[in-house]
């Protein structure tokens, strides 16, 4: 299995370049973030022309996830349990939920489509939300794993955190003065990775950004970040063969700020000494 993640920044601006990805490096499972769309507006006949079963989910021209798959999808969901909902100026546990996770199964693996929220500035009462979200992301990934520790588990898509000083290079993103590199949100990935999943492209890719903002000539001067993952479970990481960013993507015409992360998986080959460990 071929598995990419992508903030694809408007599905529908964009929808013939990320089919041609998709079909040009032979994914078999694309997990999408920042769709921009509700269902009913996703371009789902581009990617059914192309042998793809989609689910999305998405309620308006913000947030929205999707994953297409060659193969069908059982057990969808679009939030995990205790997953904390968002709106401005409305507090409290019965907040509406936003469009920032996707789950399905396929070919059993669990695939989880996730848009972290933003955060937006410390002391904004969406970066409180962002750590609430990322909280009942870990406890539900503990519970999931502790009831099938061989289960292989991805959860893959934008983090909108950069868990190291390496994982920066945007001179204007400064720890102690922006989000994404704060000390709660770090320990918030970290917390996550000890629920029982890990990434599993560093070790294989161990440079690269997958995110430069479009203002300043981010990209042209290599200043990024990476905050976009693969994360996976012991079972899942076992099986990993291969793994590239794709950081071409982010050049042409008309590109999402993001670029997709690729990781290739073996099952059948799990007996294999001489395939790379990286859990």
């Amino acid at each position: 299995m071929r598995l990419a993640t992508w903030n694809v920044n408007s599905i529908r601006a964009r929808v013939d370049r990320i089919v041609d990805f998709a079909v040009r490096e032979s994914v078999d499972v694309l997990a999408m973030q920042e769709i921009k769309c509700r269902v009913d507006q996703f371009p789902l006949d581009r990617f059914e022309e192309a042998g793809y079963h989609v689910e999305a989910h998405g309620f308006s021209q913000w947030n929205g996830v999707a994953i297409a798959s060659r193969e069908p999808m059982t057990d969808v969901a679009t939030a995990f349990p205790g997953m904390p909902g968002f709106a401005k100026g409305h507090e409290g546990p019965d907040a509406p939920q936003e469009a920032r996770a996707i789950g399905a199964t396929i070919d059993g693996v669990r695939v989880w489509s996730l848009y972290v929220p933003n955060g937006r500035a410390l002391g904004d009462p969406h970066y409180d939300y962002k750590l609430h979200w990322l909280k009942a992301l870990e406890d539900d990934t503990r519970a999931t794993l502790a009831g099938d520790p061989d289960l292989p588990l991805a959860l893959v898509g934008d983090f909108n955190i950069a868990p190291t000083d390496a994982d920066n290079g945007d001179p204007s993103v400064v720890p102690g003065f922006a989000t994404h590199v704060s000390p709660p949100e770090r320990e918030a990935f970290a917390a996550l990775e000890s629920a029982g999943v890990q990434d599993v492209v560093r070790p294989l890719v161990p440079t690269g950004f997958t995110y430069w903002d479009y203002k300043q000539l981010r990209f042209p001067r290599n200043e990024g970040m990476r905050i976009d993952f693969i994360l996976g479970s012991r079972a899942l990481a076992n099986a990993v063969t291969g793994a590239q960013i794709h950081r071409n993507e982010r050049k042409g015409d008309g590109p999402s700020d993001h670029v997709p992360v690729v990781v290739d998986l073996d099952f059948a080959g799990d007996d294999d000494d001489d395939r790379p460990m990286i859990f």
